[in-house]
């Protein structure tokens, strides 16, 4: 799997991508210098059980808010939820 990022001077997008096929993205939008708001988590059907959300965090949005010294407001009920389990992203909430 591969996790491709794009953004825009106020939001962005990570994508999971398999065998050439979109299975999934994760959308957020820049809220100032401090926050990045994390809105939706989309997973194609064809690869949902997969952990695709779940990687999409772990290794999309989570490093890049860590690279970017920001902090996470988990705004969508996945990644909400993945907060609430996993208290060792405690430290990147918002």
């Amino acid at each position: 799997m591969e996790i491709k990022h794009e953004q825009s001077e106020s939001k962005g997008v990570f994508s999971a991508w398999i065998d050439g096929k979109k299975a999934g993205e994760m959308t957020y939008s820049v809220a100032g210098t401090a926050m990045i708001i994390v809105d939706s988590t989309h997973v194609d059907e064809a690869f949902k059980g997969q952990g695709i959300g779940v990687k999409l965090l772990n290794k999309g949005v989570v490093p890049f808010a860590k690279e970017k010294k920001v902090k996470i407001m988990p705004l969508c009920p996945f990644v909400k939820a993945q907060f609430d389990r996993h208290p060792e992203l405690a430290p990147m909430r918002a």
